[in-house]
């Protein structure tokens, strides 16, 4: 309704979407956020997403295959408009949300029955970024999982994928949700120093819907120099204090700021 722009096919949404995209890129939005049930890789032609918007304007019932087919091709139009626009792509999944059917009715959505879904096919978010690579149009990219389980998979999968455009490309996102405590946050930083390279992660992300989650860096930074001290006192890693001061610096603040171009 914003764009002005009439959505009768697919081309026409990639055409609103766009305009949209422009609108908050003139405005200096730098970042998006997807939040999704998987990273699905399932794709269709032209024509077929046609079909199913077609289905979807006249009120019909659409598949699952379906479904997944749009979504597939929504993620892969927007990740290559973020790519050209030079924006971070969010990909966070893995909740199954209202669990407790009686609760949602006394209480509503968001009120403390979500948990974390194990369903999160590796293969397909391999395939969804080597459909990017293909063309050379993957952006920047954060991958979050609420399923620690995931830790491995993802950063052996963004590890196939890395540019020369910016150090850390693809990046493993913080623990975040049920993990956002010592051991989530601890073993999520394990993986991504032993399948990645630890020195360009980005570090903690604030929920900015909630003032109070600002804290959370403050406990974070002392896990992470927990964590890398220990390394240091078990002969994991010299006791090089500029190094060190390097490496920490760089996960609590600058990479960051270089990531996503904050002009601070």
């Amino acid at each position: 309704e914003v764009s002005g722009i009439k959505i009768t096919n697919f081309q026409t949404l990639k055409d609103a979407l766009k305009n949209r995209m422009e609108f908050f890129n003139a405005h200096g939005c730098l970042v998006s956020d997807h939040a999704l049930e998987y990273v699905m890789y399932v794709p269709a032609d032209e024509a077929e997403l046609d079909a199913i918007i077609a289905k979807s304007l006249n009120h019909e019932t659409i598949t699952k295959e379906e479904e997944l087919k749009f979504k597939t091709a929504f993620m892969l139009f927007v990740a290559k408009e973020y790519n050209k626009m030079g924006w971070t792509m969010q990909l966070h999944y893995g909740c199954k949300r209202d669990n407790n059917a009686y609760m949602f009715e006394q209480l509503g959505p968001d009120t403390g029955f979500d948990c974390i879904n194990n369903y999160a096919p590796s293969a397909q978010m391999a395939d969804f970024l080597n459909a990017l690579s293909a063309t050379n149009e993957i952006p920047k990219t954060i991958i979050y999982s609420l399923n620690p389980n995931d830790n491995a998979a993802i950063g052996t999968i963004l590890g196939c994928f890395q540019g020369p455009e910016t150090a850390g490309k693809l990046q493993q996102g913080s623990a975040w949700w049920f993990n956002d405590h010592f051991v989530g946050m601890t073993e999520q930083m394990t993986s991504l120093a032993n399948l990645g390279c630890f020195g360009n992660f980005i570090g903690m992300l604030t929920d900015s819907r909630s003032f109070l989650s600002y804290t959370r860096h403050d406990y974070f930074r002392r896990i992470l120099c927990r964590l890398i001290g220990g390394w240091v006192e078990e002969g994991m890693y010299p006791n090089d204090t500029k190094a060190l001061e390097s490496i920490i610096k760089g996960i609590c603040y600058d990479n960051a700021v270089k990531y996503f171009g904050f002009d601070v």
